[in-house]
């Protein structure tokens, strides 16, 4: 028996507890991970509390990224006592996740853990730090270099903005880092943010089309509203990597930025990224973000800290990169 936080649905109404399962209840698979380390990802909070359409059957457990070591495999590409990292495949929403002592998966969805990184970090990076890499290679796939001018986070304080944030300012990019909370002002400037922006600033749409050029590139949480804005303020040629919605699923821009200055908008997906470009952008992080800064980020917690957390993290009230040791 080992622990796991387990939802269930009880009168239409999700309630999540820490409680102990057997190896014969988790789902099937070819490789059985003991898990160290795991996450907390805005797709975490909808899973733990109302489900957010991503849960389809309860009993559940949560948590759509974990770090461990293989304990079984049946798959020649791992073999007992190997690292591996899990992001993405829907796990943790169909599949069962990583807010458990042991995850059952499929092999396909494995990552070996990169040389220079351990499972702590590897889950201080997360699924949120693993798209903020992949936000920045689609960035500079499409011509952002250093010297361009300054680059755009959006929601820096979050967990895909904070990884963002010091990854591109250790390769040397100008960064201004978008806020709502004044109070994180220090912390962004601790992970290399060059300029704050107030929130209220930039997130409201203004008539015009377009606006003076001010951003050589942009990573945005945030979507909706301030998206749209932050169109009309790109340079010619530049592009925006949308990774998130915390602002709002809607887009209410016109086409004239990428008629009349060419700009680029790039949807970055986490979940399904080929195996070849996930070893890209792991190897990618444990060279290019510094891990004291990534070490800066972290907010330790454990199993039963996850309910609170999970409502916590829908509310936009964690700062940085939770970092949840299973075994505690």
């Amino acid at each position: 028996m080992f622990n796991a936080l387990v939802v269930e649905k009880t009168e239409d109404k999700p309630h999540a507890s820490v409680q102990q399962i057997s190896q014969d209840q988790l789902p099937a698979g070819n490789v059985t991970v003991a898990v160290d380390y795991s996450t907390v990802n805005y797709k975490d909070g909808l899973c733990i509390g109302p489900g957010g359409g991503l849960v389809r059957n309860y009993p559940h457990v949560p948590g759509i990224d974990f770090a461990g070591t293989v304990e079984a495999s049946e798959d020649d590409r791992y073999k007992p006592g190997d690292k591996v990292v899990l992001t993405g495949w829907r796990v943790g929403e169909v599949h069962w996740g990583g807010y458990s002592q042991k995850a059952r998966v499929n092999a396909d969805w494995l990552v070996p853990l990169p040389d220079g990184l351990t499972t702590r970090q590897a889950m201080a990076v997360g699924t949120a730090g693993f798209t903020s890499m992949l936000a920045i290679m689609a960035l500079e796939d499409h011509g952002l270099q250093v010297g361009n001018g300054p680059v755009l986070v959006t929601g820096a304080a979050g967990g895909v903005g904070s990884v963002a944030t010091a990854i591109l300012a250790n390769l040397g990019y100008e960064v201004a880092g978008v806020t709502g909370r004044p109070e994180t002002a220090e912390y962004l400037k601790g992970l290399g943010a060059a300029q704050i922006v107030a929130r209220e600033d930039i997130n409201e749409t203004t008539k015009r089309p377009l606006e003076a050029e001010t951003w050589a590139g942009c990573v945005d949480a945030v979507g909706g509203d301030m998206l749209a804005r932050v169109l009309g303020q790109m340079k010619y040629g530049a592009s925006v990597s949308a990774v998130g919605l915390a602002g709002g699923a809607n887009l209410p821009a016109t086409v004239i930025p990428f008629l009349l200055r060419g700009v680029n908008l790039l949807g970055i997906d986490s979940v399904m990224q080929p195996f070849e470009n996930r070893q890209r952008a792991w190897a990618r992080l444990a060279t290019d973000l510094p891990m004291d800064k990534l070490e800066a980020m972290v907010v330790p917690a454990t199993l039963s800290d996850l309910p609170g957390l999970g409502n916590d993290i829908l509310k936009g009230q964690v700062k940085g990169r939770v970092v949840v040791d299973v075994n505690a």
